[in-house]
């Protein structure tokens, strides 16, 4: 109290200098409308500042339930298009619940392996979530890879960057089969290989996923072409494909599941096997 009342008389005249410049500040502001107006201004100015600095941060830290949000709704909107037919009734398409095929579900990439031979990713979801091995696995851009193995909480991918990796694709403009294949080599390219000499082919053809395929929907985005060589001792084309994706940066991604693959390959088993 006594280092108190010392440093008020101390420093006495400085503020009493600084009350009187207080006092005569404020009637000047309210005696002259131009004074006032310019205070409110730059007052409405600065808080203005501050509050928007706030919402920004607010909104930065929202971002990421906005994208889990978008992720969820990526997923329904997926389920509707790979289930949509392609029969017209007047200007309507025509889609039946009844007649689903395909069930999308959103996941998180938690560990994404790029830089070996064998490449694979974690997804945050499992058993717990109907996750099994052998379905298909897509991002906004195309194809990511397909379920390997799964816990209850956790499932691994074998990624497109995989060389034991095999996916039917097609080159979109003229439905030439191939098999989707990666060399090892460089992380933007994939190859797809055993496609006949027949197919019409050019630089920059779209490649998407087979109608063959009983793991991802017919005409998923893969990639463009980029080169073409022909196998000597085949005969056939292999093309290199540049991938529409960055395989070196994934977020979200989403599984989808086939239900009517089981039945499919147990038809085909039986008309084999006699």
């Amino acid at each position: 109290m006594q280092q108190i009342i010392y440093f008020l008389v101390k420093n006495s005249y400085r503020l009493l200098f600084l009350l009187l410049l207080g006092i005569s500040l404020v009637l000047t502001i309210k005696s002259h409308s131009y004074h006032r107006s310019e205070y409110i201004n730059s007052a409405n100015n600065l808080t203005g500042g501050v509050y928007e600095k706030i919402n920004s941060s607010k909104e930065y830290l929202s971002l990421k339930e906005k994208n889990k949000s978008l992720a969820e709704e990526n997923a329904r909107l997926k389920e509707m298009l790979f289930n949509t037919k392609d029969t017209l009734i007047g200007k309507e398409t025509i889609l039946s619940n009844l007649d689903s095929v395909f069930t999308v579900k959103k996941a998180k990439v938690i560990k994404n392996v790029f830089n070996t031979r064998e490449n694979y990713l974690t997804l945050n979801i499992g058993k717990r979530e109907n996750i099994k091995t052998d379905m298909g696995v897509i991002n906004d851009k195309g194809i990511v890879g397909i379920i390997e193995k799964t816990s209850n909480n956790y499932a691994t991918v074998l990624s497109v960057l995989n060389t034991k990796s095999r996916i039917n694709a097609k080159i979109k403009n003229s439905n030439h089969f191939g098999t989707l294949v990666w060399d090892g080599k460089n992380v933007g390219y994939v190859q797809l290989i055993d496609v006949p000499r027949l197919a019409s082919l050019h630089k920059g053809d779209s490649i998407v996923t087979g109608s063959e395929s009983e793991i991802f929907p017919e005409n998923i985005p893969i990639g463009k072409v980029d080169k073409v060589f022909v196998d000597n001792k085949t005969n056939y084309y292999t093309i290199n494909v540049r991938l529409f994706n960055d395989m070196t940066s994934l977020g979200y991604v989403y599984i989808i599941n086939n239900k009517l693959k089981e039945e499919k390959k147990k038809l085909e088993n039986e008309t084999i096997s006699k």
